[in-house]
């Protein structure tokens, strides 16, 4: 299969395709007729792979640690559990620190809507802001 033909099974852009390959993820073989990449069916199982593990929050990094380890010829499985077991406290702090960041902007709206538009003056760039701190 070509590169538009990998993406397209893949819901993926060629580009990434070709990003993946420069990365040494996913491999392809030159067509000695005209020089276009050929990708296997192993290509499309990685490739696969490499978007589940990203939609579970693994980094290219470590899909690539877990085709070393597996490639290799040993079970990538127990350092797979022990990543996500660590990402999965990690992502709980990133939330509750995104759902405080999604306080403080709505109550910032909420100050605001009764603050008038400041026009420039040469001396504030917007009052909104710059006046958040003596709001709160």
């Amino acid at each position: 299969m070509r590169v538009s033909e990998l993406a397209k099974k893949t819901n993926v852009t060629a580009e990434t395709v070709r990003h993946y390959t420069r990365l040494g993820l996913i491999r392809a073989e030159r067509d000695p007729n005209n020089g276009y990449q050929l990708y296997d069916k192993v290509a499309l199982q990685r490739l696969n792979f490499i978007r589940q593990a990203s939609d579970l929050g693994f980094s290219l990094k470590q899909i690539e640690e877990i085709f070393h380890q597996s490639d290799s010829g040993d079970s990538p499985c127990p350092m797979v559990r022990d990543l996500l077991e660590k990402k999965v406290p990690e992502t709980k702090l990133k939330i509750a620190q995104l759902q405080a960041h999604l306080v403080k902007m709505e109550d910032a709206l909420a100050a605001w809507e009764s603050m008038p538009n400041g026009a420039p003056d040469g001396h504030s760039i917007c009052c909104l802001i710059e006046d958040w701190e003596e709001i709160k």
